[in-house]
């Protein structure tokens, strides 16, 4: 019986693997820069906190921790986690539907989840989305065997695995949510007090240092946070609903989780499909409240999906051709996204479609090269996008870079952490659109092709205290 129970694993593990390693041997030939938060998560790991600016931070120490091992900061190791995270996502979220449905269906959530575009597209860019997936499936399941046994070890799992969650994105915290939505709605889901108790206090122990970062640093994670959902800083937020926003958002979905898939979840909503559904509908109704009072990106509410997979395969197991097809759909989407990065000019009305994630770590040697020609100089830059590359791509050429300074509060890590400093004496270079007249017209720099190709970036060689007049 045990084993027949366990046949699952060997299949599912095999899917994941093929996935992972193809997907590791298409990443090895990626043709594309490091995104802005990529560059970022890397440039946060080179000094160890429980915090950053704009993220908690274990993205920052799992991209540390991997580039020290490996010996590399090359892009490739920046990025590889992700592939292998989605993948132990995949088996635990496996794991949990052999639990609910037997081992047949688990095999086919592995499938399901593996071939996502949400995971495709984070098994090649390293995202907080991405860190997050393993820690939450975990909750999931260990919430499932505390359920089962009564055991306490599952509910200081649950807390831990969730606190993980939320370190590496504070959407973690809707496995909390979904607990107590549970425990409301659903009698089978009530936590025996000692379990509810000894789940958030090991929740709330993993995540403490984060919370003392915070209150350390002018909450600015939280600050963050808060400016993102915007309208709660409006005096009067519901002046104007965003049915475009709301639209966008929700068709996007189809497009996260891929179209047969997504749809259906929809019906899943419509049927008895047990507990599951509470950690689903949360951030899914949360994020499209969001959309409709301001604006929601269309991956806000991933932390849906980690349970709306399974949710969606119950619905498709009694439609075989169907699941099918809705599964052989996602998989051409996630071939098709890493090699169009082997091909990354690949243009549509001569515009790269990978134009954002091109041209960076040019604009960047061109920058460092022309600081150099000048005797070193410190460089100094407007945009948070530059600064991060530069930060990047200039990790080893010897050059100080800084942020222009900030009019109050800093608007990103780069004003809060690396400011123009006020006692810097002599010449430095600014990199941006406009200067003060004092800098002269400056140099043109060649952003043909990519991520600022419609940018009129120059380079102003000036004395620091012309510069020192240019605040953001």
């Amino acid at each position: 019986m045990r084993a027949e129970a366990n046949s699952w694993v060997g299949p599912a593990l095999a899917i994941v693997v093929a996935a992972t390693v193809l997907r590791w041997v298409l990443l090895a030939f990626n043709q594309t820069d490091l995104f802005v938060d990529e560059s970022q998560y890397w440039l946060w790991g080179q000094e160890f906190d429980f915090g950053y600016y704009s993220k908690p931070p274990l993205i920052a120490w799992l991209i540390r921790a991997v580039t020290v091992l490996a010996g590399s900061d090359a892009p490739f190791w920046v990025r590889m986690p992700g592939a292998a995270l989605h993948g132990v996502t995949a088996l635990i979220l496996a794991a949990l539907a052999a639990r609910l449905h037997g081992a047949r269906m688990a095999v086919w959530v592995a499938a399901a989840y593996v071939s996502l575009p949400m995971v495709g597209l984070g098994s090649l860019l390293m995202s907080t989305d991405t860190v997050m997936a393993p820690f939450f499936a975990a909750a999931l399941y260990a919430h499932n065997r505390l359920l089962a046994t009564g055991l306490l070890r599952y509910a200081i799992l649950a807390g831990v695995m969730a606190g993980m969650a939320v370190l590496a994105k504070y959407a973690g915290v809707y496995f909390l949510l979904g607990v107590a939505l549970g425990a409301l709605f659903f009698p089978g889901l009530r936590l025996r007090p000692v379990h509810a108790g000894a789940l958030i206090v090991a929740f709330v122990v993993v995540i403490s240092p984060n919370i003392a970062w915070n209150i350390g640093h002018g909450l600015s994670t939280l600050s963050h946070t808060v400016d993102n959902v915007g309208w709660v800083r409006e005096e009067d937020p519901f002046a104007g609903l965003n049915l475009t926003g709301l639209t966008e958002f929700f068709f996007a979905q189809f497009a996260v989780i891929g179209p047969g898939l997504f749809a259906a979840l929809l019906i899943a909503f419509t049927r008895p499909s047990g507990g599951l559904v509470v950690f689903v509908l949360p951030a899914l109704l949360v994020v499209c409240g969001q959309a409709l009072m301001d604006r929601a990106y269309a991956n806000w509410a991933v932390s849906a999906y980690f349970a709306g997979t399974i949710l969606a395969m119950t619905v498709l197991a009694g439609l075989p051709r169907l699941r099918s097809l809705a599964i052989g759909v996602n998989v051409t989407l996630c071939i098709a996204l890493p090699v169009l990065t082997l091909v990354p000019h690949l243009a549509v009305n001569d515009r790269p479609l990978l134009e954002r994630y091109l041209g960076r770590a040019d604009l960047s040697q061109q920058i460092i090269a022309l600081a150099k020609a000048k005797g070193d100089l410190p460089i100094v830059a407007v945009d948070r996008s530059i600064l991060a590359d530069l930060f990047y791509t200039g990790r080893d050429a010897g050059i100080t870079v800084y942020s222009t300074a900030a009019n109050g509060k800093p608007d990103n890590h780069y004003q809060q952490r690396y400011p123009f400093p006020d006692q810097l004496a002599g010449d430095a270079i600014l990199i941006a659109e406009r200067a003060p007249e004092c800098a002269g017209p400056g140099q043109p720099l060649l952003v043909v092709g990519g991520a600022y190709a419609r940018f009129d970036l120059r380079a102003f060689v000036a004395p620091v205290s012309c510069l020192a007049q240019l605040r953001t």
